[in-house]
């Protein structure tokens, strides 16, 4: 009976969750400079910030959001402010890299835990995300569609988002992948440091 209006929600998903953003990009950096494992648990973050975005607008709070400009550009500062932190703090890797053997970066672990807050909080504030599914739960899925159908598509699209990330991480954490990209040296935490705060950027003025 709701086949339709799931396909719907997959494909608005699919098309969301493939463009370039934040998410991909703090992927990206924890596959390359940590490994295809401190990827996996970054993206397991966003999956499950997915279902937080869910949560706020099954109670009602992302319509709060969206009415209340000053509330919402509060969130989107936020954002921009923290990814605005991480590109910094790749700028400041790079300076500290500066001096390492034929320039290269060495690859330190990221404990699990830490990696898991990075991608939940890159997609928990991203104010994009919060429009996404403001959209969703507004336009896209009826009101009379049942709660428990609603937590069902919520299900999906965090397990969707996890598993789309995590197949990057794979990808992106090959060794023949990463080593190419660090031998890039402080190029690539310099590259990645400017684009986070590109986005960061984008969000706090441009949103």
């Amino acid at each position: 009976m709701y086949w339709a209006e799931f396909l719907t929600i997959a494909a608005a998903h699919l098309a969301a969750v493939a463009s370039p953003g934040p998410d991909f990009a703090v992927v990206l950096k924890q596959s390359v400079s940590n490994g295809s494992r401190s990827g996996v648990w970054t993206s397991l973050g966003v999956g499950c910030a997915i279902l937080l975005h869910v949560t706020y607008c099954l109670l009602g709070v992302a319509v709060l959001l969206n009415q209340s400009p000053s509330l919402f550009a509060a969130v989107r500062y936020v954002a921009a402010a923290y990814l605005f932190y991480l590109g910094l703090t790749a700028l400041r890797d790079a300076v500290k890299s500066q001096g390492a053997t034929d320039g290269q970066l060495s690859a330190e672990k990221l404990r699990p835990l830490k990696a898991f807050y990075l991608g939940f909080l890159t997609n928990g504030l991203n104010p994009k995300a919060t429009l996404f599914f403001l959209a969703l739960f507004t336009v896209v899925i009826d009101s009379a569609t049942p709660t428990l159908v609603q937590v069902g598509y919520g299900v999906y699209l965090s397990i969707a988002t996890f598993l789309w990330f995590a197949m990057l991480s794979a990808l992106l954490g090959r060794p023949s992948f990463r080593s190419a990209l660090l031998r890039m040296g402080v190029w690539f935490e310099r590259v990645m440091g400017i684009i986070l705060i590109a986005l960061a950027l984008q969000i706090a003025l441009f949103s």
